[in-house]
């Protein structure tokens, strides 16, 4: 990143008194997580299992299953990246409101965020959706790897569990999307980053945090709709464009 660039935003981000960071798949990918939309991603490869189906048809509980379980090792064995750590390091300094996330991965709270609004949900989780009873991921997706069997729920026996995700189909946590609404309206700061700024109610987020007078800084390798009213852009690498503003906040503090 340019050095007048990132003293820039080091500045802004020293000023600031409410910064709110906002992650898509990007920040992810820096981790060897793959952005499932992509050209051969797990959501290019099969048919979308929508929730009203995983919900109605045990064929179709079986298809989530096998779909989500070929995926899961690319989230149990990643690792937070150098991104990652500049937010949570961030947050701990008392810079950061929080961080608002499309991500499923936990890789924010595996870095050390404490205060996280997952849009879309955990994929680290399992959750029955008759019961509501939460488990952690990894057990049942071995179960499923193992025997093929769709696993159910053991609190109220036979319950549906899936993912701790929004799947298509399904609403989004009213309560999540509300304090994510609330954190964009009285930023002052706003970083998006890592995202395409294209899918709804989530891009919404930044355009809303401009409008109520934050700054707002994008950082992601394409184009998105919203570059043209950021006040910053930068379309590289995340890890070394946060590293570059955290090196220059450092040297300033």
């Amino acid at each position: 990143m340019n050095m007048a660039i990132a003293t820039r935003i080091a500045n802004w981000l020293a000023q600031s008194e409410q910064t709110v960071v906002f992650t898509g798949a990007g920040i992810s990918t820096e981790s060897g997580i793959p952005d499932f939309r992509s050209p051969g991603g797990i959501w290019s490869k099969y048919r979308t299992v929508y929730y009203d189906e995983f919900m109605a048809s045990a064929d179709a509980r079986h298809e989530y299953w096998r779909q989500k379980s070929e995926g899961h090792r690319d989230f149990a064995d990643a690792e937070p990246n150098d991104g990652h750590r500049v937010v949570a390091k961030w947050e701990k300094s008392g810079r950061l409101v929080g961080v608002i996330t499309q991500n499923i991965d936990g890789l924010h709270q595996v870095a050390g965020n404490e205060h996280v609004l997952e849009l879309h949900g955990s994929a680290r989780e399992i959750l029955c959706q008759d019961c509501g009873a939460r488990y952690p991921a990894d057990p049942f997706v071995e179960e499923f790897l193992k025997t093929s069997v769709v696993p159910v729920c053991r609190e109220c026996i036979d319950g549906r569990l899936k993912h701790a995700t929004i799947s298509f189909g399904q609403s989004l946590s009213q309560s999540v999307l509300q304090q994510a609404v609330q954190w964009s309206e009285q930023a002052d700061l706003f970083f998006a980053i890592g995202s395409s700024l294209v899918v709804s109610p989530a891009a919404d987020l930044p355009r809303l945090a401009k409008q109520n007078g934050s700054r707002l800084v994008i950082i992601n390798r394409d184009e998105t709709p919203l570059d043209g009213m950021a006040d910053e852009v930068v379309r590289e690498a995340i890890g070394a464009s946060l590293t570059a503003v955290e090196r220059c906040l450092s040297a300033n503090s």
